[in-house]
């Protein structure tokens, strides 16, 4: 294992059954495997690394996460070509899912830079990048 790669993210969220319905498909059609699933979580695989989602507790809830506030601000990931990420465009506006940037879309990272960009349930940031 190549020191420094990335061994796992973990992410609370304020909605386990959304985000885990939200995230699974997308991951999945990213190469990600279900791995871990318990009461308060559930996580997915790729090669070394998984994601984790985890409920968070009803006493933390009062503050939603922001992505303009300390910490993390989106999650990119490689997509396999142009048409993954049209056909992942495609399939999020069908799920109802606000396509951020739409007036730059696909261009929004700028020139040469073909990806989309959309939010999670707790509005997290996401981008799938064309090689």
């Amino acid at each position: 294992m190549a020191a420094g790669l990335i061994h796992h993210i973990e992410l609370n969220v304020s909605d386990l059954k959304a985000s885990v319905s939200f995230w699974g498909w997308f991951l999945e059609e990213m190469g990600y495997s279900p791995f871990q699933k318990w009461e308060k979580g559930q996580s997915w695989k790729l090669g070394d690394t998984y994601i984790v989602f985890v409920q968070t507790e009803q006493r933390f809830l009062a503050v939603p996460y922001h992505r303009s506030r300390v910490g993390l601000n989106h999650l990119a990931f490689h997509g396999r070509s142009r048409e993954q990420v049209d056909y992942i465009t495609g399939q999020m506006e069908e799920k109802g899912v606000a396509i951020l940037y739409k007036d730059k879309h696909p261009y929004a990272g700028g020139p040469g830079h073909y990806a989309v960009y959309f939010e999670d349930p707790d509005r997290i940031k996401i981008e799938l990048v064309a090689p």
